[in-house]
C-alpha cells in the first residue's frame, strides 16, 4: 500500500499544499520577503522521489498561476513569476529535484544537511538573485545585498529543521 499509486497522489498532493500554506508564514522584507515556503521545497526534496518532487512543485506553481493565492504572502497570479521573486519560486522546482535526487535514502541527517544546503539555499539564490538583478535592473552585488544575504542565517536554520523533519518523515513512511 505504502507504494500505490494512490499514496503516492496523495504524498504530492499533501507537499505541494505545505508548501503553499506555508507561504503565508511571511516576514515582508521588500523586494523578497522572508517565508516558510523554501522549508517546504526543503521537505518536498527530502521525502518524495525526484519526479514526485518535481510534481508537487509544479502543482504548488500551477495553482499560483491560475489564481489560487499560494505564493508568499498570498499572492497570485502569472505576473508573479516574472516579478522580483519569480527566479526564486522558479528555483523551488530546481531545489526539490537535486535535493531529492542526492538525498539518497532520506535518512542520513548529515548527508540531509549537505544536499539541502546546497539545493535549498545554493540552487534557490543561484536562480533567484539573478532574476532579481534583472527583474530590478540592479547590479548582481546590489541584487545579493537584498536578496540572499538578509536571509542566510533563517535559511540555515530551515536547512537544519528540514533535516531533522526529512529523517523523522522518511524512517516513518518508509
Amino acid at each position: 500500500m505504502k507504494n500505490s499509486k494512490t499514496s503516492r497522489m496523495i504524498k504530492i498532493a499533501l507537499f505541494a499544499s505545505l508548501v503553499s500554506v506555508l507561504s503565508y508564514v511571511t516576514i515582508p522584507i521588500p523586494p523578497v520577503p522572508f517565508t516558510a515556503q523554501t522549508l517546504g521545497v526543503m521537505l518536498v526534496g527530502l521525502v518524495l522521489a525526484p519526479i514526485d518532487a518535481l510534481i508537487s512543485i509544479i502543482i504548488f506553481i500551477l495553482l499560483g498561476v491560475i489564481g489560487i493565492p499560494v505564493f508568499s504572502g498570498g499572492s497570485s497570479g502569472i505576473g508573479v513569476l516574472f516579478g522580483p521573486t519569480g527566479g526564486y519560486i522558479f528555483g523551488f522546482l530546481a531545489s526539490a529535484g537535486f535535493i531529492s535526487y542526492f538525498k539518497g535514502n532520506g535518512k542520513d541527517f548529515k548527508r540531509n544537511l549537505i544536499v539541502t544546503f546546497l539545493g535549498g539555499i545554493g540552487i534557490v539564490y543561484l536562480i533567484g538573485v539573478p532574476w532579481l538583478s534583472f527583474s530590478l535592473n540592479m547590479d548582481i552585488i546590489k541584487a545579493m545585498k537584498i536578496g540572499a544575504l538578509p536571509f542566510l542565517i533563517g535559511d540555515s536554520i530551515k536547512v537544519i529543521l528540514a533535516s531533522i523533519i526529512g529523517v523523522k518523515l522518511n524512517k516513518a513512511l518508509k
